[in-house]
Order: structure tokens, then C-alpha cells, then sequence
């Protein structure tokens, strides 16, 4: 069984793993579909709740598997992905799959599940101000962070290809219009 499902993406940084879990605790019918990674675990991050943390070759043998429903190599040797399995999961459970994913994962997603996905694209107010947000954070390099934004101007190009683009230059109004539209695709 396919059911519904939310694709929400965003530039790192731009807000859309806050929103993700503000919409979650709205809306008790949302689950949030866990990404598989080969990062290691950061902090208290737990395997099988944050991430399905792999190793590189098991990644691979997934991908030759036809497994996962999209992944990405997103920085060199790092690769994430969204496994079919756990949107089966989360649909056996009567509840709607919500991923939290890089730009180019959810376009491969939203082609894979055009007729039954809502796609947000979370949008920072500026270059500038997501500068200051990886910088604020306080785990990352002046390189990575280089790297990062040097990727969130390619990606910004793609806002086009989403359902709907939120700009994030208020977390409470940002969150609250994201709520009102999956309110509304809830209940189409």
C-alpha cells in the first residue's frame, strides 16, 4: 500500500529540520522517516531513530539492491538515502511518511511520488543569513561551512520544482504557514 507523504528540503541550515519537528508534534498522523547515512553517529544520535547508520559497502549494496527510493552521495564519501522500506513501514502504520532530505533526493522522490507527495521547499532569507546560522552552530569548519554554501546557492536554483517554497526568516511564521498547507493536503 502507498499512501500520502511530505517532502520537506531546504539549503543546510535554512530551518527545515525545526519545522520538521514542529509539524510533527501537530500533527499525530506524521512519522518521520529515517534516513539511512554512512556519517558516524554525532552527539546522542541513535541508530534506527536519527539515522540507519551504515558503512559504506552495505550503502552500496543497498543501491545495487534497488532499496532506497532516492540517495545521494551528498559531500565525498558521504551518503544518504531514504529506504522503501521505511515508507512501507510508516504507511503499514496508517501514518504519513515525513522526509526531511537534501534538495536533490527530493526531487527524486517527488518524480517517484508526484501524485500522492506534498513537496516544501524551506528557503533562508538570504546567503548571508545562512552563513551566520552554520556559524552559529558551532560544528563546522570555515571549509565545510565554504562547501556548504557554495552548495545552498546551486540548490536554491531548484526551489522552482517544489509544491511550495517557504522563506524561513521567522521560525514561528515560517512553521505556522508550513502548517496550514500540509494541514490542507492532509485533509485533500
Amino acid at each position: 500500500m502507498i499512501g500520502k507523504l511530505i517532502i520537506i528540503t531546504a539549503p543546510s541550515g535554512a530551518g527545515k529540520t525545526s519545522i520538521t519537528h514542529y509539524l510533527l508534534k501537530k500533527f499525530p498522523k506524521l512519522a518521520f522517516s529515517v534516513s539511512a547515512a554512512t556519517r558516524e553517529a554525532r552527539g546522542k544520535e541513535k541508530n534506527g531513530v536519527d539515522y540507519y547508520f551504515m558503512s559504506i559497502e552495505e550503502f552500496r549494496h543497498k543501491i545495487k539492491e534497488d532499496l532506497f527510493a532516492e540517495w545521494e552521495m551528498v559531500y565525498e564519501g558521504k551518503y544518504y538515502g531514504t529506504l522503501r522500506s521505511e515508507l512501507q513501514r510508516i504507511w503499514n502504520e496508517g501514518k504519513v511518511p515525513m522526509l526531511d532530505i537534501d534538495v536533490h533526493g527530493a526531487v527524486h522522490v517527488q518524480q517517484q511520488y508526484q501524485h500522492n507527495s506534498l513537496s516544501l521547499f524551506i528557503e533562508p532569507p538570504s546567503v548571508d543569513e545562512l552563513k551566520k546560522r552554520l556559524e552559529s552552530r558551532g560544528t563546522e569548519t570555515p571549509e565545510t561551512i565554504a562547501t556548504r554554501l557554495n552548495k545552498a546557492t546551486y540548490e536554491l536554483t531548484f526551489k522552482k520544482h517544489f509544491n511550495h517554497s517557504i522563506v524561513n526568516d521567522d521560525l514561528e511564521k515560517a512553521c505556522i504557514e508550513t502548517e496550514k498547507i500540509v494541514k490542507e493536503f492532509l485533509a485533500s
